[in-house]
C-alpha cells in the first residue's frame, strides 16, 4: 500500500491523529496540508521549467541536436542511394 504501511497502522494513526487534535482543528490542518502541498508541486515545477530552460538555451547542447541531425540525414542519404 502507502510507504508499506497496513490498513490497521494507517486506521491507528487517524484515529490518534484525531484523539491528538480533537475534531474542531481537523479541518484547518487538512486545509493546511493542502496548502504546503500545493505550494511544494509549485516549486518543484518552475524548477523543473527552469532546469528546461536552461538546458534548451544551451550552445553546446543545440551543437549537438544539429550533429545527430546532420547523421541522421546522411545516414537517411546513403540508405536511400542502397535501393
Amino acid at each position: 500500500m502507502l510507504l508499506f504501511i497496513s490498513t490497521t497502522e494507517i486506521i491507528f494513526l487517524l484515529f490518534a491523529v484525531l484523539m491528538l487534535f480533537g475534531t474542531d482543528k481537523l479541518p484547518g490542518l487538512a486545509r493546511l496540508a493542502g496548502k504546503v502541498i500545493k505550494s511544494m508541486r509549485n516549486a518543484s515545477n518552475d524548477l523543473k521549467s527552469e532546469i528546461s530552460k536552461a538546458a534548451m538555451d544551451n550552445p553546446t547542447l543545440k551543437e549537438a541536436e544539429d550533429s545527430v541531425k546532420e547523421i541522421k540525414n546522411s545516414i537517411e542519404d546513403t540508405v536511400s542511394r542502397l535501393k
